[in-house]
């Protein structure tokens, strides 16, 4: 399969046609895409990429006039590759909109934010943020256009395919020209040198491995409660380092963070989080297993966190204002997933195989839907957060 559109480019298209000149950030996780948009836009609007991974293009950047004004003359939108690398252009940028009312888009982490500090806080008011993250359901069917009477047999297949291979745009599009033993090795190349060495060199963390193996025991986990203190005692590492290192992940697109749902009402407990990730193709990279869905004991875990992915694309893509919640009783009884809207209004998701029901346990008046994996993409679909 070849993309061929990403949804966020009406968003883009939207952009480039207003009047605003408020900078455009995209963000999301390495290798989801970010640098194909922009290429794709520097060919079709005809104006210089910069890719802050090269020095030399850094070095473009200072904040002098004369500098920044040759740049705005020549670029009628100024596209900026990996922002991340360079915290300081953030003053370039600010200059750009007040000074010269340059219209520029930015791709990167957001880790931008909490490396420059304060000095990002300069940019409020002058940016919007959209987010490229690995592809969603609704990308693919989009760019695959079954037909109505495929539609059954195409979403079977989804589901499959992504909780074993991931969503990152060349793995899923590889599927039908690389084994699976070279796609495992696209993988493993992902999280190695994309993944963990980036978030190790941006952050200069000390210990890769530690990183790694605090991915996998969370990765081994999947659906369930993490402890902090029993990941940090089973590697021999200090909790507070473990908790700095899944804060990393999770400002990082790696690790997608689920509270637990607390309210004045003692019944309900937790203390700690569920974490799941943001690909599944990288989960079972960490736990080197790939193995058909009805031979492994996690199936569970692995769906419900396809869900959760699911769902936080959604949110993101369409920057709709929820929260995303698990509630538990002191008796253990469960309810997989809690919707919460701005308005304090909620749906209560259970996540199954084939079938179930929501537990009527949830406090507060709320909607029930459950979603197994013959009804997900309609259900996915069809959510209304109002």
């Amino acid at each position: 399969m070849n993309i061929v559109k990403r949804d966020i480019e009406d968003d883009i298209e939207e952009y480039l046609k207003s009047d605003g000149i408020k900078t455009l950030f995209i963000w999301g996780p390495r290798r989801s895409g970010k640098t194909t948009l922009i290429d794709n836009l520097a060919k079709k609007l005809k104006v210089t990429k910069y890719n802050f991974d090269l020095a030399s293009d850094r070095d473009k950047f200072q904040p002098r006039r004369d500098i920044l004004e040759k740049i705005a003359s020549e670029n009628k939108v100024i596209l900026i590759d990996e922002v991340q690398n360079y915290p300081a252009s953030t003053v370039m940028l600010k200059l750009l909109h007040d000074e010269f009312k340059k219209k520029v888009i930015a791709t990167g982490s957001s880790e931008l934010r909490q490396k420059t500090g304060q000095e990002f806080d300069t940019m409020a008011g002058r940016f919007n943020e959209i987010y490229c993250l690995p592809l969603s359901i609704s990308e693919i069917v989009n760019n695959e256009s079954p037909k109505s009477s495929e539609m059954t047999e195409f979403t079977k297949k989804m589901v499959i395919n992504s909780q074993i291979w991931g969503m990152y745009p060349e793995v899923y599009s590889s599927s039908s020209i690389l084994s699976e033993s070279k796609r495992i090795d696209l993988l493993q190349k992902i999280l190695d040198t994309y993944i963990l060495k980036d978030v190790v060199d941006i952050y200069e963390l000390k210990n890769q491995k530690l990183a790694k193996d605090i991915l996998t025991k969370i990765a081994l986990q999947l659906g369930s409660e993490v402890s902090l203190n029993e990941i940090a005692k089973s590697l021999n590492a200090y909790p507070a380092t473990v908790s700095n290192y899944i804060e990393i992940f999770i400002k990082n697109y790696i690790l997608i963070p689920m509270p637990s749902f607390k309210t004045n009402m003692r019944r309900a407990v937790s203390e700690n989080r569920k974490l799941y990730f943001y690909d599944l193709g990288i989960r079972n990279a960490l736990i080197q297993d790939f193995r058909d869905l009805d031979l492994r004991q996690d199936k569970g875990g692995v769906f419900e966190n396809f869900v959760i992915i699911e769902l936080e694309k959604l949110r993101r893509i369409t920057n709709t204002k929820i929260n995303f919640y698990f509630y538990r009783e002191y008796g253990g009884k469960e309810i997989d997933i809690v919707i919460e809207d701005y308005k304090k209004n909620y749906i209560t998701v259970e996540v199954k195989s084939k079938t179930g029901r929501v537990q009527d346990i949830f406090p507060i008046k709320n909607r029930t839907e459950v979603i197994t994996t013959q009804n997900y993409y309609e259900k996915i679909k069809s959510l209304n957060w109002d």
